[in-house]
């Protein structure tokens, strides 16, 4: 059971929007406008929570085997005196703004979720810290690389996975204009989904079609150079993570299209994109 206010606040909408109708549609009950107020432990165990709608004022209560909550990370900085170093930290969250992982001191460097407006994200700290290391220490001989922060892929492990590569298409429209951005999307259905024919209780199937979605967003006004590739669907971190190496390179839809799919595989999905949203056409698909 989750309390909602924006989900996957940052994320492409439109996706952020479809992982929620398939959770619900799922099983998972989304109680929106709502923030827990207190949690009281029942005689019996459960655990009593009392809510309080933010639109409206009222409270209700509802009682749960278990509450998990997510309250996100903090920097944890308060107690290392960095005023007193003359480190600046933004002080609404302790994080400190740093140029290639240097401070504005010049002999104190920052790595990992401590960097103001840098991704939280475990890969992007190790690869900044072994380059940041190389830059002040390597004796090797090798180029001293500093950290690219741009197209950093992730992948949500949601119960229907969501992988992406730079923007959103939002942020895409907000960057290079909305009249310059198009975006190729496609609804399928993975084909080993196929020999699974079970459903809920409530007739939503367990592998529905077209529930799983690709979105390729592009630069009009640059060759379509792709600006954003998102995927829904099994596997994601699989799929995204080759892609991110494409898009280092500068790709274009037309690269995508130069690709040969390997058959049948939901990567496939990227090679033979055509229906774009300007189009109005229908972007699900029709058979495997």
């Amino acid at each position: 059971r989750v309390k909602l206010s924006v989900f996957l606040r940052g994320f492409d909408a439109e996706i952020a929007g479809q992982i929620v109708g398939h959770m619900e549609r799922h099983g998972t009950r989304m109680i929106r406008d709502t923030t827990p107020q207190k949690f009281e432990k029942t005689e019996d165990g459960k655990i009593k929570v009392e809510f309080k709608n933010t639109m409206f004022g009222n409270k209700f209560k509802e009682e749960f085997d278990t509450v998990v909550l997510a309250v996100g990370r903090n920097a944890v900085t308060e107690g290392l005196d960095l005023s007193a170093a003359g480190v600046e930290f933004n002080p609404k969250n302790g994080k400190i703004p740093c140029v290639d992982e240097q401070t504005n001191v010049s002999h104190i460097y920052a790595v990992g979720d401590v960097l103001d407006t840098r991704q939280e994200l475990t890969p992007v700290a190790i690869k900044a810290g072994v380059r940041l290391a190389h830059r002040l220490f390597g004796k090797d001989g090798k180029p001293k690389m500093k950290m690219n922060y741009d197209l950093v892929p992730t992948t949500v492990f949601t119960p229907l996975e969501y992988g992406c590569v730079g923007m959103s298409e939002e942020l895409a429209k907000e960057t290079y204009g909305e009249e310059n951005i198009e975006s190729y999307l496609s609804y399928f259905k993975p084909l080993e989904w196929t020999t699974n024919h079970a459903a809920h209780e409530n007739g939503t199937m367990h592998r529905e079609d077209n529930a799983c979605f690709a979105k390729v967003i592009v630069n009009t006004a640059d060759s379509e150079r792709v600006v954003g590739l998102h995927y829904l669907g099994p596997n994601a971190g699989e799929v995204t993570q080759g892609y991110a190496v494409a898009m280092k390179m500068n790709m274009t839809k037309q690269d995508l299209d130069d690709t040969v799919g390997i058959h049948p595989t939901v990567s496939e999905q990227f090679t033979t994109m055509t229906i774009t949203r300007s189009s109005g056409e229908d972007p699900q698909s029709k058979g495997c």
